[in-house]
């Protein structure tokens, strides 16, 4: 599926040069890997920068056939091929997990940035998803106090085999999707959120309270509050049993 592999020393954003292709007619396959990203952006316009030798900055350029409606799954598959290929380094069992949507944590504290954007064509729209791992970023370099690096957490850091894991994970995951627009049963089990106490802050002041139940077939969460059952697109959420932003 990844047919041509780009990896650039430094640049300003991985998705910005992935979406100028895109903008181009370029062909679904794309990788384009970093190493340094001076200009990237995270989810709600957030800034994501990156230090040379620090990170991983990884952007894909795809052509999804799924109708638009389910494009909200390709950050969700992207935290999925993440959390699953950082499972396979991990010094030991349990360190890594997912909270929704696509929140990629080791011990409790983020580890992965994750933007998804869509590019129209006349031929039809492309998507780009980009990952940013923190690989090897001190605790003075982290953005915020939640954040941690695979160094930090005692993982191995072989960046050519933790690349070519989220690949391979990202490209099961994708192929699945394509096939039936969710991935609504192995996203629920994997996602650390569903089942667990947790309230979800919307607007950067309206919290709502409750437990995670599931997600619909467009991946937004459920969760069971004590007006009933509510459905959420977006929102940041903080697990009880963390008590803090993850």
């Amino acid at each position: 599926m990844f047919g041509r592999i780009v990896v650039d020393r430094s640049t300003g954003s991985t998705n910005a040069d992935v979406a100028a292709i895109a903008r181009g007619g370029g062909r679904e396959g794309l990788v384009h890997i970093a190493m340094e990203q001076t200009a990237g952006r995270g989810r709600l316009d957030r800034s994501w920068v990156s230090p040379p030798g620090a990170s991983i900055s990884m952007s894909l350029l795809l052509r999804p056939r799924p109708e638009f409606p389910q494009w909200g799954w390709l950050s969700i598959l992207a935290g999925m091929a993440v959390s699953s290929a950082l499972m396979e380094f991990a010094p030991a069992p349990g360190l890594v997990t997912l909270k929704w949507p696509n929140d990629v944590l080791i011990d409790g504290k983020k580890v992965c940035g994750i933007l998804s954007e869509r590019v129209e064509q006349p031929d039809g729209a492309r998507a780009v998803v980009g990952m940013g791992i923190n690989v090897a970023l001190t605790r003075e370099q982290l953005p915020v106090p939640n954040a941690t690096s695979l160094a930090l957490e005692g993982f191995p850091l072989d960046v050519e085999a933790i690349i070519a894991a989220v690949l391979r994970h990202f490209e099961q995951h994708y192929r699945s999707w394509s096939l039936r627009g969710s991935l609504r049963e192995e996203y629920e089990a994997r996602c650390a959120s569903i089942g667990a106490p947790l309230t979800i802050t919307l607007d950067g002041s309206h919290r709502v309270s409750g437990t995670g139940r599931g997600v619909d077939a467009y991946g937004r969460l459920q969760v069971e509050t004590a007006t009933g059952l509510q459905t959420f697109a977006v929102g940041d959420v903080v697990h009880a049993r963390l008590g803090h932003h993850a």
